[in-house]
C-alpha cells in the first residue's frame, strides 16, 4: 500500500509540473513590460470621454466591394470597409482584447474581461465579460469563441487560418472562460494575436456557406450594425443603442456617430471632387504636392473644411519599388543593388513633388530599432553570427546611406558605381543594350495601381533606358491589381511596408520562407533565406526590451544590405482634411490620429 501511495504522489508530482502554472487574472497584456494604465483606468488618454454621441459621418474610399465576410480568402480584397477595419474600426465585429494607440502593443480587456498567462508564456486563458451579447441579445460564451477559431481554421484565411497551428490544446474552463495551450511552434507575440482575434456567433454563422462571398448582414458583438448596402457604391453602419460595452474603459470615447457610411470611388480624383463638394467628410491627404495646391477651393478659404498635420511617434516603414524574387532574374543581390543605385530618388523628388519627400534608408527610420547611426553592439552580433558577413559593413556600423544624386537623372558618377555592380553580376553592356554572360538583355515590367506610382515608374524607366535596361510599365486596374498582386504575377511591383513599435508575426507573413508561396499574404518580394527566417525568429522569440531592439535592428541590417526593395521616400507627418463639424480630441496618441474617437459636433448641441 505504502509503494502504492509514492507511486500516486510521482504521477501527480509530474502532472502538476506538467501543467501550466497558475497565474492572477489581469485587465490587460503587453508585449514587453507592464501595460501603462491601472486596472481601475477610466478610457484610454487620447479620447474625449465625455463626448455626446448622434450625428454621422461619410468616409471615401477607392475601390469596391462585393462581400460582407473579412475572413475569408475569396474576395478579401473586395470585402466592405468598416467590418474590420485598423483605420474606421472594427464596426461589427468585437475581438477578445482591444489596443491601445499609446503604447507600442498593450491590450486591455474587451469581450475578455480578464487574462490569465504564466510568465513564460505557454499558455492564456480569455475570462469573457459576462455582459457581453450579441445584437440579437443573445451571450457571447466560450462556445463562441471554440468555434470561431476552428471555422477560421477550416475555411479562413491567413492569419485566421493558421492560428490553431500552434496551439496544442483549446478547452473550455469553467463557464465562462477558454484556455489556449501552446506548442513548440508558438511565439512570445501569438497570445496577443489570439487576443485581437475578432469572435463570431456559433448560433448565427452559416459554416456551409461561410468560405463563400455574402451581402447577407452578419450579427456581430461590436458597435453597429449593418444598415443598407448598394454593392461596389456604399455601405452604411447604424450604431446599436444596447451595444453592450458602450460603458467599458476600452471604449469609452469611441464609436461617437449614429451613423456611419462609406462611400466607394473608382479614382482619387473622384473621391477628392467628391470631399470638395461636402459628400465625404474626411480626406487623408498622401501628395505632398496636392497638400501645398489643392486646398484653395471655397469650404477651405469659408473655414468650412479644416486642414490638420499630426505628427506621429512611429517608424517610416518601408514605401518602394519590390523585386519579386520569384523570377530568377533577380536572384542575384549585386543586380539588386545596382538598380537600386539606378533610380534617382533626387530627380523625382525634385520634378515630381517639389522636394517634398526624405528619402527613407531603413524600415523602422525614426525609431530606436532602426539601424541608422547605430553600430552593431555584442548583443546584436551574436545574434547575427555568421550572417553578419552578408551585412555591408557601413549598415553594420550605421554609416550606410544611399548615393545622392546631383538630380540631372543622369549622374555619372552614381552610374558608375552601379555599372560596377552590374559588371560583377555577370551584365555588361552591348550594342547599347545591358545583357547578362549569354546574351540575353535584361528586361523587366513594374506593374503599377495609379497614376502616382506609373509617373515614378517612368521615371525609373528613364534612368534604366540610358544604361541599355528594358523596363516596361503596365497599369492596370483595381481588380487586376488585386488578383495579380495576390497571386505574386508581377516581376516588380511599388508596395508600401508599414513599420510599428513592436513588429512581429507580420514579418513572418512578409520575408520567411514559409510565405513565399502562400496565396493572400504579404510576401510580395518572395523571400526564401534561412538567415532571414533566423533573424524574423530572434525577433519573435525575444523576451527583454533589450533583446528585443536589437533583433529589429539586426533583421532591419538585413532586409537593408539584399536590396529586396528599391527605397522610394516617407514623410514624418499625416495630412488630414475634414469638414468643420467633424471634431477630435485635443490629445494625439503615439500611432497618430485615430478616427475612430472623432465625433460630429453638431450632435453636441
Amino acid at each position: 500500500m505504502r509503494a502504492l501511495f509514492i507511486g500516486l504522489a510521482l504521477v501527480t508530482a509530474k502532472l502538476l509540473a506538467a501543467a501550466p502554472a497558475l497565474a492572477d487574472p489581469v485587465h490587460a497584456i503587453s508585449m514587453h513590460g507592464q501595460p501603462a494604465l491601472p486596472a481601475d483606468f477610466k478610457a484610454f488618454p487620447y479620447v474625449n470621454p465625455t463626448v455626446k454621441k448622434g450625428g454621422k459621418i461619410a468616409y471615401g474610399v477607392v475601390g469596391t466591394f462585393d462581400n460582407l465576410n473579412p475572413f475569408i480568402l475569396k474576395s478579401m480584397r473586395t470585402t466592405a470597409r468598416g467590418m474590420l477595419d485598423p483605420e474606421f474600426g472594427n464596426l461589427v465585429y468585437d475581438s477578445l482584447m482591444q489596443r491601445s494607440r499609446d503604447e507600442a502593443f498593450s491590450l486591455y480587456g474587451l469581450l475578455a474581461e480578464t487574462v490569465e498567462w504564466d510568465e513564460d508564456r505557454t499558455f492564456i486563458q480569455f475570462n469573457l465579460n459576462p455582459k457581453a451579447r450579441w445584437a440579437d441579445g443573445q451571450p457571447v460564451t466560450p462556445e463562441d469563441v471554440i468555434f470561431t477559431f476552428e471555422i477560421f481554421r477550416d475555411k479562413g484565411r491567413v492569419p485566421f487560418s493558421s492560428r490553431l497551428d500552434k496551439v496544442a490544446k483549446m478547452e473550455k474552463v469553467g463557464e465562462r472562460s477558454v484556455r489556449f495551450t501552446f506548442n513548440e511552434k508558438a511565439d512570445r507575440e501569438f497570445p496577443l494575436l489570439l487576443a485581437l482575434t475578432p469572435i463570431l456567433p456559433k448560433h448565427a454563422t452559416d459554416v456551409a456557406t461561410f468560405d463563400q462571398t455574402t451581402l447577407k448582414f452578419p450579427v456581430g458583438s461590436g458597435p453597429y450594425k449593418v444598415a443598407s448596402v448598394v454593392p461596389g457604391e456604399r455601405i452604411v453602419y447604424q450604431r446599436r443603442d444596447d451595444y453592450w460595452a458602450k460603458d467599458l474603459p476600452a471604449k469609452v470615447g469611441f464609436d461617437n456617430y449614429d451613423q456611419i457610411s462609406v462611400e466607394y470611388f473608382l479614382q482619387d480624383s473622384t473621391l477628392f471632387e467628391a470631399f470638395k463638394k461636402g459628400e465625404v467628410d474626411v480626406y487623408a491627404e498622401g501628395s505632398p504636392v496636392k497638400w501645398k495646391r489643392s486646398y484653395t477651393f471655397p469650404a477651405v478659404t469659408s473655414g468650412d473644411v479644416v486642414k490638420e498635420t499630426f505628427t506621429p511617434k512611429t517608424p517610416s516603414g518601408m514605401l518602394g519599388f519590390v523585386f519579386n524574387l520569384r523570377r530568377p532574374v533577380f536572384d542575384n543581390v549585386k543586380l539588386r543593388q545596382a538598380l537600386t543605385l539606378a533610380f534617382d530618388f533626387e530627380w523625382v523628388n525634385k520634378n515630381l513633388f517639389e522636394n517634398a519627400y526624405t528619402r527613407t534608408q531603413s524600415y523602422w527610420q525614426n525609431s530606436k530599432l532602426s539601424y541608422l547611426d547605430t553600430p552593431a553592439d555584442d548583443r546584436e552580433l551574436a545574434l547575427l553570427g555568421d550572417i553578419k558577413d552578408r551585412i555591408l559593413p557601413g549598415v553594420l556600423d550605421g554609416t550606410y546611406r544611399l548615393p545622392v544624386t546631383d538630380a540631372s537623372g543622369r549622374d555619372r558618377n552614381v552610374l558608375r558605381e552601379a555599372m560596377t555592380l552590374f559588371r560583377e553580376a555577370g551584365y555588361t553592356v552591348k550594342d547599347g543594350k545591358m545583357v547578362d554572360a549569354n546574351g540575353r538583355p535584361l528586361a523587366f515590367e513594374v506593374m503599377t495601381q495609379n497614376e502616382g506610382q506609373e509617373k515614378m515608374a517612368l521615371a525609373y524607366q528613364r534612368s534604366l533606358a540610358a544604361l541599355g535596361i528594358a523596363l516596361s510599365v503596365r497599369t492596370v486596374d483595381d481588380a487586376q491589381y488585386q488578383q495579380r498582386s495576390q497571386t505574386f504575377d508581377y516581376d516588380m511591383i511599388i508596395k508600401a511596408y508599414t513599420s510599428s513599435l513592436s513588429p512581429g508575426v507580420e514579418q513572418v507573413q512578409r520575408w520567411n520562407s514559409q510565405s513565399r508561396d502562400r496565396s493572400g499574404v504579404d510576401s510580395f518580394a518572395g523571400v526564401a533565406d534561412p538567415a532571414v527566417d533566423k533573424l524574423v525568429n530572434n525577433l519573435i522569440q525575444a523576451r527583454s526590451e533589450e533583446d528585443f531592439v536589437a533583433a529589429v535592428r539586426a533583421h532591419d541590417r538585413m532586409l537593408v544590405s539584399n536590396f529586396y526593395v528599391v527605397p522610394l521616400y516617407h514623410v514624418a507627418e499625416q495630412w488630414v482634411a475634414r469638414r468643420n463639424y467633424i471634431a477630435r480630441p485635443d490629445a494625439v496618441p503615439l500611432y497618430g490620429y485615430q478616427l475612430q474617437t472623432w465625433w460630429d459636433a453638431r450632435a453636441q448641441q
